[in-house]
């Protein structure tokens, strides 16, 4: 069974085409990688995969189940990385991992070890507020893995991390996670090697679609143009 399957999505603002006929077949345990730049659509194909919001046309199936009318059996097992970190900066990285864990009925050894395995540990009782981008970064990974989701969608995943930090959360997101991922990039320089599949768009539409091997350097650049 494929883990996402799109045929002609399509997302609207208004007048205006977000996601214009976008159709992938990505089988479970895969990665899609999603190029482009900024205003490509790659955020809002994102947020229809995870839920967040309903396409207008076209059909888009999430781990087997229709969208939007089977969205209630998609949402516990998903994982999203967005560009907000969907933390509270009040409260702890000790706090917000505490409550999305109570929302998903996970342990608080799950928590600890979570903490520790993306190096807050040391800082986890602090406020987020008082923490560097690239701390809050760690924690908002920590919090998209959490419940150990099937599928991770991942909005620019190592923002904001320097080389340690990107090494601390690999395991959990990296290729080595066993996961079906959807990660997307404006960075036409990304190295997508790891990739079963590359996404390509350009104005809300579906300008390459490829496996790495087939996908030439100069293609990826025509995105940005």
């Amino acid at each position: 069974m494929a883990a996402l399957e799109l045929e002609g999505l399509t997302r609207r603002y208004g007048e205006r085409d977000a996601l214009a006929g976008v159709s992938l077949s990505l089988a479970a345990g895969q990665t899609l990688v999603v190029l482009g730049p900024n205003g490509a659509g790659k955020t809002t194909l994102l947020r229809v995969l995870a839920t967040l919001l309903r396409p207008h046309a076209g059909k888009a199936s999430v781990l087997g189940n229709a969208l939007p009318s089977a969205a209630w059996a998609v949402r516990g097992r998903v994982g999203l990385l967005s560009h907000e970190p969907l933390l509270y900066r009040e409260l702890s990285a000790h706090e917000n991992l505490r409550f999305y864990a109570s929302l998903h009925g996970v342990g608080e050894a799950r928590v600890q070890e979570l903490l520790a395995t993306v190096g807050m540990a040391a800082r986890a009782e602090e406020p987020l507020r008082e923490l560097s981008r690239g701390m809050v970064q760690r924690v908002a990974i920590a919090r998209a893995v959490l419940h150990n989701p099937e599928l991770l969608l991942l909005d620019e995943p190592r923002a904001n991390l320097d080389p340690a930090g990107a090494e601390l959360v690999e395991s959990l997101i990296g290729p080595a996670s066993g996961r079906t991922r959807v990660l997307c990039s404006h960075d036409p320089g990304l190295d997508v090697e790891g990739a079963d599949l590359v996404l390509g768009l350009r104005a809300g539409r579906q300008a390459l679609l490829a496996p790495p091997a087939q996908t030439e350097q100069a293609e990826i650049g025509r995105l940005y143009r």
